[in-house]
């Protein structure tokens, strides 16, 4: 277990007082009934003054802020140790997306979540699946895990993020001129929560225009669902699929393995991660580890308040919708990511990116 910070109290105890958003805060499930696609204009960030903070919360992000403030390096040996072990547990390379050729018809899938339920793979659901495994052990140089924390706006990131080698984003978030200074344009690939389609688009059981609308500003990327987490994610997820093929999109969807997110929440586990369920934000994070020799991650930052200057923030970058705090174990996630980024592992960004050294 990582130690946890402390000033008065539990790293725990005082975040969940002043959580703000962490890793987008949005899990793909159905249990989460937020859609992350929000499209009108976020409200102004407010200067508030530090005496808004909850008891405790300055001293803890000083804290923070003093773990983060020393100048980063990647530190090879630490990053290769670590990446090894993920890779041995988890096989990301290999398991992390279902594809026709670790997939074939008549395999048996258990679902996720739900253990005791299983999907006799046919051919017409076989055909949904991708032939070949995206990655096929092919590294990155840079990848940029993009999460949707509201310490993106007025960040200037947007530049950096789109000159990584490998773009990842999480749960369809809103990319247009009004955001692309601080979040950019590319994307190559992004998750999508089957509840998305679910409520805003009818199961995409009727019109489909308006959901393919949303799916063309990520471009030529995957857009990857938890086809099999639960039962009832699979043929929304498939239909996603087939809107994709029918409306000729040069986007393509993939779905999540469920062996690889089971060994995935073991592995966080066995690292002092215990929650009911990893948020997108670690899932992403992992997978970059695996494929990617230079990770940075983007709107990660778990409080209300900005790190420099304290002033308040709204939940997303686009808008202000809380997210349900108990389905994850947000603030140990933090303190696990920020771990990283102290011994070189990954590059952990807040605030803002004034130059490609900042």
């Amino acid at each position: 277990m990582v130690k946890m910070a402390s000033c008065g109290g539990s790293f725990k105890t005082i975040t969940l007082l002043c959580l703000g958003s962490l890793l987008s805060s949005v899990t793909w499930y159905l249990i989460d009934e937020q859609s992350g696609l929000a499209s009108h204009k976020p409200p102004a960030q407010r200067k508030s003054s530090p005496s808004v903070l909850c008891k405790g919360c300055r001293a803890l992000i000083d804290d923070v802020l003093k773990r983060h403030s020393q100048k980063w390096e990647k530190n090879e040996e630490n990053y290769r140790n670590f990446t090894s072990r993920l890779s041995s547990s988890c096989r990301g390379f290999e398991k992390a997306i279902i594809t026709q050729a670790n997939t074939p018809v008549g395999t048996k899938i258990v679902y996720e979540a739900e253990s005791t339920k299983t999907l006799r793979v046919t051919p017409t659901i076989f055909k949904t699946f991708i032939k070949e495994h995206p990655f096929s052990n092919k590294t990155f140089d840079t990848c940029a895990v993009v999460g949707n924390g509201g310490i993106l706006m007025d960040s200037g990131c947007g530049k950096m993020i789109d000159s990584t080698r490998f773009v990842m984003r999480c749960n369809l978030p809103p990319l247009n001129k009004e955001y692309s200074k601080d979040v950019g344009f590319r994307t190559d690939l992004v998750t999508a929560n089957p509840s998305i389609f679910n409520e805003k688009y009818n199961s995409l059981s009727g019109r489909r225009r308006g959901a393919m609308e949303r799916l063309q500003s990520y471009g030529k990327s995957l857009i990857l669902l938890p086809a099999f987490s639960f039962a009832m994610n699979t043929q929304v997820s498939l239909r996603v699929a087939y809107t994709l093929e029918d409306f000729g999109s040069p986007s393509h969807a993939v779905f999540f393995n469920p062996d690889y997110l089971r060994n995935l929440s073991q592995f966080w586990n066995t690292n002092g991660l215990k929650s009911r369920r990893l948020s997108t934000g670690v899932m992403m994070a992992s997978l970059a580890l695996e494929v990617c020799s230079n990770v940075h991650l983007y709107g990660f930052w778990p409080f209300s308040n900005h790190p420099h200057g304290l002033y308040a923030l709204t939940n997303h970058y686009y808008d202000d919708t809380k997210a349900k705090r108990w389905f994850h174990a947000m603030p140990v996630e933090f303190d696990l990511l920020l771990k990283l980024h102290s011994q070189g592992v990954l590059r952990l960004h807040l605030g803002r990116c004034l130059t490609d050294k900042s």
